[in-house]
């Protein structure tokens, strides 16, 4: 105890270069334990992002490439999925439910998905939580408009609004459908998924806007209105009604889809379906499994994971090693302190003891202040990476590989304070009570 008082009298003492020595280690810890959290955190991001969710179904690409296009509208999807192949999968047995995809379209940066309401009642993420509306509901007619919840944050809207959709990903728009503007009425509850950063309409909305549907027979309308007899035009209004009903009815069935996915009564028939899909011979298509393609994507990203640490662990040995170099700069100016305490009665052991008291103290000290810088930042830092990575920080205590990478910091700058305390020691030999010139 009286060593430990003495260490803390001696280090506020030299409290210019011990601070120093704080803040490096203090940083040091701080990018560390950040480094670590959003490492683990975007890896349960990304694995949340999807869940019950057995197979995924598009023109064949890479596994990866389809993972990431459907489901996190990262890049594009070269071809699609025609109609028929869709409904005649979806049909298959053991097909539980079936989710259309639709991408291609954007507004304002933010992805535009054609589905239908099947979305809503099918898709999952994290563990199967099933997706909530904040406000409104869901689409029920061709013109409505359901959006995510950063959506609706970052542009400023509400239910009732009108939007337009453009043709073309990201911030890049070819074609603005300025003729078919679609009205909100329904707001989705955050998810911490790229589902918040998408803008989802009905299917018949993406047929309509790109013009693939179209009135039948226009100039046999034209045609029908310039021939009218006088005694049929009581029935212009009528006409007129229908022709815009025909025009609504028009926009049905899509010519193709991006992807889709799948949810089986049993996994045993996933396989089986996928096996059969893989091998479809009307149009070459590819099922994937979205947890083993997670997988897959974190192999490759295990390589950047490892860099990460290698990094932040290099930071720390640079703060332990300027810690050592204080230590050993501040020794050679503490011979004449090293001496009186041996003329008060301490013994060699005491002056090791006391300068490894030290350098655990300045770890303690910094490590600790590097955990409430890590905190610090994790706030702060919390909705910038949301909103723009759809990483989701979990602000909680330490998790136990944390606690340990924080005692092997302070076990290490203990080890580092060995050698100024055997050299303490070793001058406490030689000097005895008087410093020997």
């Amino acid at each position: 105890m009286i060593l430990l008082k003495l260490a803390s009298k001696s280090l506020f003492n030299r409290k210019a270069s011990v601070l120093l020595s704080v803040l490096t280690i203090a940083i040091s810890v701080m990018m560390l334990l950040s480094i670590e959290r959003v490492r683990v955190d975007a890896k349960s991001s990304f694995a949340n992002t999807i869940s019950g969710t057995d197979l995924i179904v598009g023109a064949r690409t890479g596994d990866i490439q389809l993972l990431l296009a459907s489901v996190f509208r990262i890049g594009h999807m070269n071809n699609g999925v025609s109609w028929q192949s869709y409904q005649a999968i979806s049909s298959k047995r053991g097909v539980a439910w079936s989710i259309p995809l639709s991408l291609g379209d954007a507004h304002k940066g933010f992805a535009v998905i054609g589905t239908d309401l099947s979305y809503f009642e099918h898709f999952r993420y994290a563990k199967k939580q099933p997706l909530r509306f904040a406000q409104g509901h869901a689409f029920a007619g061709v013109n409505d408009v359901v959006l995510g919840a950063d959506v609706a944050r970052s542009l400023g809207y509400q239910l009732g609004d009108n939007i337009v959709v453009a043709h073309g990903m990201g911030n890049t728009s070819f074609q603005q459908h300025d003729d078919n503007p679609l009205t909100i009425v329904g707001i989705l509850a955050p998810t911490g998924t790229p589902v918040d950063k998408s803008v989802h309409v009905p299917l018949k909305a993406i047929e309509l806007m790109h013009g693939s549907a179209q009135a039948p027979d226009s100039h046999e309308h034209e045609h029908d209105e310039h021939t009218t007899h006088p005694s049929e035009h009581h029935e212009h209004g009528q006409h007129h009604e229908h022709k815009h009903a025909s025009h609504q009815d028009l926009v049905g069935t899509p010519k193709q889809i991006s992807a889709f996915l799948l949810g089986f009564d049993s996994p045993l028939y996933s396989l089986q379906v996928r096996h059969n899909i893989n091998q479809y011979q009307a149009e070459p298509l590819m099922a994937i499994m979205p947890t083993v393609t997670l997988s897959q994507l974190w192999e490759m990203l295990a390589i950047v994971e490892k860099i990460l640490l290698l990094f932040s662990l290099v930071v720390v040995s640079v703060s332990l090693l300027g810690m050592l170099t204080t230590l050993l700069a501040n020794l050679s100016q503490r011979r004449r302190e090293l001496a009186i305490l041996r003329s008060v009665g301490a013994k060699p052991w005491h002056i090791f003891s006391l300068m490894s008291i030290e350098a655990v103290l300045i770890s303690v000290i910094g490590t600790a202040l590097g955990c409430g810088l890590f905190y610090a930042a994790m706030w702060a830092s919390q909705s910038l990476l949301q909103a723009h990575a759809g990483i989701s920080l979990s602000i909680t205590p330490l998790s136990g590989y944390e606690l340990s990478l924080v005692a092997g910091i302070i076990i290490a700058g203990w080890i580092v304070g060995i050698l100024p305390a055997a050299r303490a020691y070793f001058y406490s030999l030689n000097d005895g009570m008087s410093i020997k010139t």
